[in-house]
């Protein structure tokens, strides 16, 4: 009894010291929390009201008039159709690569996982000039495209292309440690149970990874219509054409066309924030996912 009672106290006393000795005191804490707050509002909150303040100086009337110019709203356009073609077709190589990555052993698997993580390495404007080189007029395959009617750059393929690079790594890195850690034990349940590999991916693998995927998409999504560097190697600055609204704004911008510039900015700014506010809800859900695929 004598013994148990000295252990708890040593225990008692250790857990004390350890206490003391990890908790800052009070000023350092609120001291802590005072420059985190004006880091984020001289960083972001300062720059983000600016923009909106800019935008709305001759009042909703010019903002809306803005949106509405032939140029702008292609730009508008463009960047949609651009995202929304992109976006799909990573959705497929992420599920594709992280099933690869995840379920099975091959050679080559590291060296795959790693080439997933090359846009994240390579400037943006590299990747743009890597299409310049392969599809230019001065390429090995700029005379065959040119002969058959074929134009890759500065047209909406070359732009697509360049955001695809940019921003295939999003869906397959949320579901690659996702997809690791729930193993492979209810798929192959499911294949002893006689279910075809479709049925397995659909009723089995794709409820288990659904928030890893949707907060992949959102982050994509995110990336593929801000992405500037790339588009603006591949696009040629075509006005009405080729411009996204990242591109659109920085025309604006040099032209001293300051409200309509930030206008369009505003329209990026408020994807930014809702993006924002999906990613922390969503992160809810893949943690409680993650939480739960562990206990499992």
């Amino acid at each position: 009894m004598a013994l148990d009672t000295s252990a708890h106290e040593v225990h008692h006393h250790t857990s004390e010291t350890v206490r003391t000795a990890t908790t800052e005191s009070r000023i350092a804490r609120y001291g802590l929390i005072a420059i985190a707050l004006c880091f984020i509002g001289l960083f972001l909150l300062l720059p983000l009201a600016a923009v909106f303040t800019e935008a709305f100086r001759n009042g909703p009337g010019e903002f809306v008039t803005v949106l509405q110019d032939p140029e702008t709203f292609s730009a508008i356009r463009l960047t949609l159709i651009v995202a929304g073609i992109s976006v799909p077709l990573n959705l497929v190589f992420g599920v594709a690569a992280a099933w690869a990555i995840a379920k099975y052993e091959f050679k080559g698997k590291a060296f795959l996982t790693t080439l997933i993580d090359l846009p994240f390495s390579v400037s943006p404007v590299i990747s743009g000039l890597v299409f310049v080189l392969l599809f230019g007029s001065h390429s090995v395959l700029g005379p065959w495209l040119q002969s058959h009617g074929i134009q890759i750059l500065f047209a909406v393929p070359g732009i697509v292309l360049a955001t695809v690079f940019v921003t295939f790594p999003f869906v397959a890195r949320e579901l690659i440690p996702l997809m690791q850690e729930q193993g492979t034990a209810d798929e192959e349940a499911a294949l002893s149970l006689g279910a075809s590999g479709w049925q397995t991916f659909w009723y089995v693998t794709l409820p288990n990874i659904k928030w890893g995927l949707l907060y992949g998409v959102l982050l994509c999504n995110a990336r593929a219509m801000g992405e500037f560097g790339a588009v603006s190697v591949v696009s040629g600055h075509i006005r009405g054409l080729t411009n996204t609204m990242p591109l659109q704004v920085e025309i604006l911008y040099n032209e001293y066309s300051f409200v309509a510039a930030f206008a369009v900015a505003t329209l990026l700014a408020l994807l930014a924030l809702v993006t924002l506010v999906l990613k922390s809800l969503l992160e809810l859900k893949f943690s409680a996912q993650i939480a739960a695929s562990r206990r499992h």
